[in-house]
């Protein structure tokens, strides 16, 4: 990253300002729902499972403008768009990940979730032994072992601002909590503003290279680190990926550099300044989330389910690779593999029998 100026355009927004705009939210169509479902008949005609499904065999012509206007909306936009109105309740689990992988592959191109070839994840508390399943680290002197950022998504605990390693992150709420399990977004263009606003050191200090820790989605070793800035710009386009688990996991490995006081000190305050300004967004059944990873961090509030009243917390996951992406710093190649702009990219490498 050169110079370090403060950002301009459509990203950079506050929770305030989203709260008095619409411009992220739209209804699905009764013409845009009958040309889903008429997809899903043709895809089920031919017997395709969700993951055979390709833009070629779930046609939805009727969704190109739509969909145009999400992408473009994610890239050059906010950076966020809520898509609501899919009658969830009538389709079973089957149907709806056919509808949700035949849209998903017409806005952009899934990519893996994890190294054992996943490309649709199920966002659920899993409870249970999840460090064993999903990876954890158990550090001399620590009562507790440490959880790999795979672990605590599909835990019913509060997810810390992060970002997903995939251009758009998507998400379809199929059902939701009792109580909680609120997503909380912010615009990372404002949050470095902010930095840069009140000590520009930090900002700094965040443009080098921190490193991070594959375990969890990519591997069970957790000393395979690497080294990534938190903000990154090319082109004048921003990009920020940020993960504390990551960064906290390398910490545990011997000979890894410690953080500087500094180092603590940004993060510290990325994270204060996302509360901040923050978005708070209520999924209903139904609603349909996308982020640009690029210029937005998101979390999560803790929830509680009640399985008996079927307020039981399900949510679909979709990492996309976007045609219409931007240009990212050559160090980034680390996480992304190739940075050029519009090229299949993201997600995680395939090194586990499937």
């Amino acid at each position: 990253m050169t110079a370090m100026q403060p950002l301009e355009g459509a990203s950079v927004w506050s929770g305030r300002d989203l709260a008095k705009s619409s411009a992220w939210l739209r209804d699905l169509t009764s013409g845009e729902l009958a040309a889903l479902d008429a997809a899903l008949a043709q895809v089920r005609a031919r017997g395709l499972a969700w993951h055979e499904i390709t833009a070629e065999a779930f046609q939805i012509p009727a969704l190109r403008p739509l969909l145009t206007e999400i992408a473009e909306a994610l890239e050059s936009g906010l950076g966020l768009f809520k898509l609501r109105g899919l009658p969830v309740g009538r389709y079973d689990e089957t149907a709806l990940r056919q509808i949700y992988f035949g849209l998903g592959f017409n806005l952009g191109h899934p990519v893996y979730q994890n190294r054992r070839g996943e490309l649709m994840r199920a966002i659920r508390d899993e409870g249970g032994d999840l460090g064993q399943r999903y990876g954890q680290v158990a550090p001399a002197g620590r009562d507790n072992p440490f959880l790999s950022s795979y672990a605590r998504t599909l835990s019913n605990g509060v997810l810390r601002f992060h970002t997903d390693r995939t251009d758009v992150v998507s998400l379809l709420c199929v059902s939701q909590a009792r109580r909680g399990g609120v997503s909380k977004i912010c615009s990372s263009p404002a949050v470095y503003n902010e930095m840069l606003h009140r000590q520009p050191d930090l900002a700094e200090a965040l443009v080098a290279p921190i490193p991070r820790s594959r375990l969890g989605e990519e591997s069970d070793d957790v000393a395979s680190v690497y080294n990534l800035p938190v903000f990154g710009l090319r082109a004048g386009r921003f990009t920020s990926h940020f993960s504390l688990t990551y960064i906290e996991a390398a910490q545990l490995v011997p000979g890894v550099p410690r953080l500087s006081e500094k180092q603590h000190e940004a993060i510290a305050l990325l994270l204060t300044l996302a509360e901040e300004l923050a978005f708070e967004m209520t999924m209903e059944p139904g609603d349909m989330q996308f982020l640009n990873s690029h210029v937005t961090y998101h979390g999560r509030t803790p929830f509680e389910d009640d399985k008996a009243s079927g307020r039981d917390r399900l949510l679909l996951r979709l990492w996309l690779a976007m045609p219409n992406s931007r240009a990212l710093p050559p160090d980034h190649a680390v996480l992304w593999r190739n940075v050029e702009a519009g090229a299949p990219r993201g997600g995680i490498s395939q090194t586990a029998a499937r």
